[in-house]
């Protein structure tokens, strides 16, 4: 592919870190690689704290410490995807499969937040994100069998929206049909904007794109606002995603190998594509494994980028440190 003037060769792409625009302001340092860390069963949800990097999978939850040690968290999970800390420390968890989102207490209680919008369950929960209120916003698509689907509109129509829990059972609904199937989301740290991937990545033609959307002091989203950031046309769209300190956006994205007839991989290869706050594409990081699902920053000072990627765990050292968005 050509991005920017520059030729992205099948190879290259496979094997090496691609610097596509301004590249004076990508986070990567030269000679700068990512690491992998195993088949872990890192299919999902990294979320960092108190020294150690969580992800899920394989139905269970998996903690990895400093040392590399991996030991299993959680299990069974519900179908665990997303996950976060809260400001107290607490897990809080999308359950796709139980359809709801939980919080693990220090005791290893489960609190359920949410598991249903006006009498109706959700879709299938998969990916959240937290304001400086506590607030959480979370996505609700679905991927694969549709028939079990509750969500509708007043006029009947089926529902992928993104959610908001105030407190425990006191949920809103901000998004209803201004995206297709929304996925990783993302609220950047003065509560101002909201970042939503549209990743309808089983229909032909579908969109594969992040959005971003103003968000109003009451937590609710100004829809006019509506404004798309990135475009992976007909490849695997936006999954999973974080934001540094300086305000670049790190999205999981792409595929290595096409899945016809829905998400081919001719321009936009498997990895973690950095971009600026307006869009411009800074970097490309191949992950030569699909699918590349989700990343996060962690580390003792923040600047190691863990990324999942079918089963797999991977590590990038950057320059800047992710953003503490939520927590």
């Amino acid at each position: 592919m050509v991005r920017f003037g520059i030729r992205v060769s099948t190879v290259a792409a496979a094997l090496s870190i691609v610097a596509l625009a301004c590249a004076a302001e990508s986070p990567l340092a030269p000679g700068a690689a990512p690491v992998n860390l195993g088949p872990v069963g890192a299919g999902e949800g990294p979320a960092w704290s108190s020294g150690a990097l969580y992800f899920t999978g394989g139905n269970r939850i998996t903690k990895r410490d400093l040392r590399g040690a991996v030991e299993v968290f959680r299990s069974p999970s519900g179908g665990a995807n997303g996950l976060l800390f809260d400001k107290e420390g607490r897990l809080v968890v999308c359950e796709s499969s139980n359809r709801r989102i939980t919080r693990t207490e220090p005791d290893g209680s489960i609190t359920v937040l949410a598991d249903n919008f006006e009498g109706k369950r959700f879709n299938s929960p998969n990916d959240l994100t937290m304001d400086s209120k506590g607030r959480i916003y979370f996505t609700d698509p679905r991927y694969g069998k549709r028939d079990t689907m509750e969500m509708r509109d007043s006029e009947g129509r089926m529902v992928e929206g993104v959610y908001r829990i105030d407190a425990p059972g006191k949920v809103s609904r901000i998004v209803t049909h201004e995206v297709e199937r929304p996925n990783g989301i993302l609220i950047s740290p003065k509560d101002d904007l909201l970042y939503v991937a549209d990743n309808n990545n089983n229909a032909v033609g579908g969109a594969r794109k992040l959005w971003t959307f103003r968000l109003r002091p009451n937590g609710a989203i100004d829809p006019a606002s509506r404004k798309p950031i990135f475009d992976w046309k007909t490849g695997r769209g936006p999954d999973g995603f974080k934001m540094d300190e300086s305000g670049r956006l790190y999205v999981a994205a792409g595929r290595t190998k096409p899945a016809p007839p829905f998400e081919d991989a001719d321009e936009f290869k498997g990895g973690v594509y950095i971009l600026s706050a307006e869009g411009a594409l800074l970097a490309f990081v191949p992950i030569p494994v699909d699918e590349v699902t989700n990343c996060a920053f962690g580390g003792p000072d923040r600047k190691t980028l863990f990324i999942t990627a079918g089963g797999t765990l991977w590590s990038l050292p950057v320059t800047t440190r992710g953003a503490q968005t939520g927590h």
